[in-house]
Formats: C-alpha cells, structure tokens, sequence
C-alpha cells in the first residue's frame, strides 16, 4: 500500500512539474511576444503569434465547424493512405526476404527512396492524379510504405536462426515459416516500424494537402498564410503536433508495450 502510494506521488509530482513547465513556456512565450510587438517593434504583430491570438483563432476555428471538418479529412486520409502502406510496405519486405539477390538489388534502392522528402512527389501525384483524393493518398503512400518495408525486411532477418532451425527440423515448409515464425518472432521491429511508418505518413499527408485544394488541416494551413492569419498557421501546426503525440502515444505504444509484456521482454 505505501509503494503504491510513494509511486503515485513520484507520478503526480512528474506530472506537476511537466504541466509547470509548459506554462512558464506559454507564459514566456507571450512575454516575448509582447516585448518585440509592443515595446521595441523588432516585428509585426501580423508576423509573430502569441498565446492569446492562437487561442481566440482556436476559438473562431471551432465555432465555425471549420477545424473539426479539417481534421474529420485529414484523419480519414491519413488512416487510408496508411493502411495501404502497410499492405504494400509488408509485401515488399517479405519479398526481401525471399532471397539476398532481390535484396542486395533492392534495399538501396529503397533505402534511397526513403530519405526522398515526401515533397518531392507532389509534382507527380498532381501530374498523375490532379488536384483529388487520390493525388494525396499517392504522396502519403509513397512517403511512409518504403519505411515500413525496411522495418518488415530487418525484422524478419534479425530472427533467432535457431527458431528457423527447430521449425525445419518439425517439418514446416516456407508458407508455414513465414506464417507461424517469422512474421510472429518479428512482431516488436514490425511494429516499431508502423511507428516510424505513421510519422512518415502524417508528414506526406501534410506535404499533399498543402498542395492540393482539398479540405484538411494543410489546407487551413495554407488558408492561414494567405489572409496573413500567423496564429492561425500556428494552430494548425500545434494541432498536428499534438494528433502525432496522441496517436504515437495511445496507440502504437501501447501496442508496443503489450508485445514486449507478452514476451516477456518488459
């Protein structure tokens, strides 16, 4: 009872100290804000946000339907677009696995094609597709499957070749391997991999919709930058912020944690 007490205790004095610590922030931040703004002019109200103007912009974005609408779209997109990613990211990296000639032909090439900043299909996704759905579920595949194969191909590498040993010697063949060993013992790189896959996958989508006219929080990014909106260009990017925190949080880590429990490596 008393550790259960002393842990909740450390626990909220961590909490406490993390909330304090974004508040001197805040309040730091609204400080300076006022002091370049108002007391020595170093920039335009217009150019600099502040606290106070990101909220009312909060505010007038809520009330008018417009930023629940923009992440409704963008949510819907990037759960699209990142399923298809994982589809074809984990048929790629089982194909690299097959064989070490069609690895050693391709996993430069996917390697390459990884770091290429998801910009850069843009200019493709709108040649090929337009200006629709379509164009930006292209750049959020394209930005996040390559990673996610890598992840599927390493994972399967990095298993214990006893494990393959002992299921040959049972009798298994290739299907029943892959099926029952090594997608299953490969599970913790797998998922690490959806992780760094889903941040990839909310930067392309970004990436898409501030290129495209479709409704979503890049576009009221941009939508902010052309009325000159600075605290509405800060909002938008806080709320993607804070989307990639809760859902790295409460989904891929809890998941994470629940392998790692089962076995028995936590």
């Amino acid at each position: 009872m008393k550790r259960k007490n002393l842990i909740r205790k450390m626990f909220f004095k961590e909490k406490l100290s993390v909330g304090l610590f974004y508040v001197v922030l805040l309040l730091f931040w609204q400080l300076l804000y006022w002091i370049g703004t108002s007391q020595f002019r170093w920039w335009k109200s217009y150019a600099f946000p502040s606290p106070l103007g990101v909220v009312e912009s909060c505010v007038n974005l809520i009330e008018n339907g417009t930023l629940f609408q923009a992440f409704l779209y963008s949510a819907i997109r990037g759960v699209i677009g990142f399923g298809i990613a994982i589809i074809i990211g984990l048929a790629v990296g089982i194909l690299l696995s097959l064989s070490e000639k069609i690895h050693g032909c391709l996993h430069p090439l996917l390697l390459g094609l990884q770091t290429l900043p998801s910009i850069c299909w843009v200019p493709f996704a709108i040649l090929w597709f337009g200006l629709d759905e379509s164009a930006v579920l292209f750049v959020v595949v394209m930005g996040s499957a390559f990673s996610i194969a890598l992840s599927v191909r390493n994972g399967i590498r990095n298993v214990n070749p006893l494990w393959i040993k002992a299921a040959k010697t049972m009798g298994a063949d290739r299907k029943q391997l892959y099926i029952k060993v090594m997608l299953p013992a490969s599970m913790p790189a797998f998922v690490e991999g959806l992780r760094q896959g889903w941040s990839f996958a909310w930067r392309a989508l970004m990436s898409g919709e501030v290129m495209s006219a479709t409704v979503g929080l890049g576009h009221t990014l941009m939508m902010g930058r052309d009325l000159a909106d600075i605290n509405q260009v800060m909002l938008v990017m806080l709320v993607i912020i804070l989307i990639g925190i809760i859902i790295d949080r409460f989904v891929f880590w809890r998941i994470e944690e629940r392998i790692l429990r089962k076995r028995g490596l936590k």
